[in-house]
């Protein structure tokens, strides 16, 4: 990676970490108080004691057990009340003036969600609700972006041919290896229908010693995992489509069959069907009014995006279509929790 992108990289984290310390003390002495909603949805995916990694793409999504546990502290001490995502509605209808929620889900159902997580949540008497893929969690589909870190982590260089002939990718040193990265996910998620572009990615792994489909084995929760987890009355699990595809880059017929078949096979799994729905990515790239109303059509009562933001009353009149904050493993202060609860980031960013 050319050491402007890395200053670019740091820069930005700076500016970040910046906006969440002036939203804290804001917040702290009532500023902008007009910012404020009357709820947060927050996303995690894993959640697991931190190993050091000289190349680490996905650090962004990884939290510790002890940062979870400090985050709700913060929350319980700033007056959050914790409810279940598919209770949020219902619960925001009947407010009263003041009141604040908080509501927890984890994409992707990562193991570590039941080691790690779970117990953090059992403690404090936390609902959550896992998003599942029922192709990780049947092992008919790698997570991609798991691959390709152990790929890149693994390979000594990489021949990747992207469409027009291989290319050699230099991977010595760890900013070669993020300024591959990179290059490959904006592959798969942007130049090239996607799945055909995870299987060249699976296939370029497979070529290097590396199967996929055990990767997704170590990560992932199976079916008696999650029959297990829901015994737990704080648990939930909710629909994360089948593959974990950019919706909006289906036809309609898939996308349906996507949003369709993760409920059911989640059905069969743990006895009834799912009435929560996290959009893979969650962005407006990824995410259409198309889906929005595919997700009402099919008799989800909530479904959760990536764009960032607070919940007001208004937020239910388009339930399909709700905002979550994202807590990001760069940034693990308590602090930045309420300051991100506060909206007063999102409102700046809006600026």
């Amino acid at each position: 990676m050319p050491i402007r992108s890395v200053m670019r990289q740091g820069l930005r984290r700076a500016v970040i970490t910046g906006g969440l310390e002036f939203a804290h003390l804001a917040e702290r002495v009532g500023l902008m108080a007009s910012a404020r909603g009357m709820g947060a949805i927050f996303t995690l995916h894993h959640v697991r004691p931190k190993t050091p990694q000289a190349f680490d793409p996905n650090a962004h999504l990884e939290v510790t057990p002890e940062f979870l546990d400090a985050a709700i502290e913060y929350l319980t001490e700033e007056g959050y009340q914790f409810v279940a995502l598919a209770d949020m509605p219902a619960r925001l209808a009947i407010a009263r003036a003041g009141e604040r929620f908080a509501a927890f889900t984890l994409d992707d159902g990562y193991r570590n969600n039941a080691v790690h997580a779970q117990p953090v949540f059992t403690r404090h008497k936390v609902p959550f609700t896992v998003f599942v893929s029922p192709g990780f969690t049947c092992k008919t589909h790698g997570i991609w972006w798991e691959t390709l870190t152990e790929l890149l982590r693994t390979a000594p260089h990489l021949e990747f041919d992207f469409g027009s002939g291989a290319i050699a990718m230099p991977l010595a040193t760890p900013f070669q290896k993020q300024a591959a990265y990179a290059r490959l996910a904006r592959f798969i998620q942007a130049e090239m229908e996607e799945a055909a572009a995870i299987e060249r990615l699976d296939a370029a792994a497979r070529a290097h010693g590396i199967d996929p489909l055990m990767i997704t084995e170590r990560l992932v929760m199976r079916e008696p995992e999650l029959k297990s987890l829901v015994v737990n009355p704080l648990a939930s699990i909710g629909a994360h489509t089948v593959s974990h595809r950019a919706l909006a880059r289906l036809g309609d017929e898939e996308a349906r069959h996507e949003m369709d078949q993760s409920a059911a096979r989640i059905a069969d799994i743990v006895g009834h069907r799912p009435d929560t729905l996290a959009y893979p990515y969650g962005d407006r790239a990824a995410v259409s009014p198309r889906e929005h109303k595919l997700a009402r059509d099919l008799g989800f009562r909530v479904a959760v995006t990536t764009d960032p933001g607070t919940l007001s009353a208004r937020s239910f009149d388009t339930p399909t279509t709700l905002p979550r904050i994202s807590l990001n493993g760069h940034y693990q202060k308590p602090k930045y929790v309420g300051a991100l609860a506060s909206g007063i980031p999102f409102r700046l960013m809006r600026r």
